[in-house]
């Protein structure tokens, strides 16, 4: 029988543990992203409120709900950034619209 170099109890687990760690908030980061954007949807499509007025909304929502869940500059500036290419969209979308 071929002897192995591991032995019960004495394994390093501190790489799995990070990338557990990194799967978690990756997955938060997800599931929270896709809840602003059903929840825009939801507001402009179903309710009919005003874009801009749902953007904003939702963009505060986001905002507020990262700096509850600590996640840090990183995600506030992926929050402004995501509302800045509904800003741009949402702008074409009227400007296309304005010419047809």
């Amino acid at each position: 029988m071929a002897s192995s170099e591991y032995t019960r109890g004495e394994m390093e687990i501190e790489a799995q543990s990070k990338m557990y760690s990194g799967f978690m908030k990756a997955s938060m980061w997800g599931a929270l992203i896709l809840l602003l954007a059903v929840g825009y949807m939801v507001f402009t499509l179903s309710v009919g409120m005003n874009w801009l007025v749902a953007l904003i909304l939702c963009a505060g929502a986001g905002i507020a709900i990262g700096v509850g869940m600590s996640l840090g500059g990183a995600w506030i500036a992926t929050v402004i950034g995501l509302a800045g290419l509904a800003l741009v969209v949402q702008l074409l979308i009227t400007l296309f619209s304005m010419a047809m």
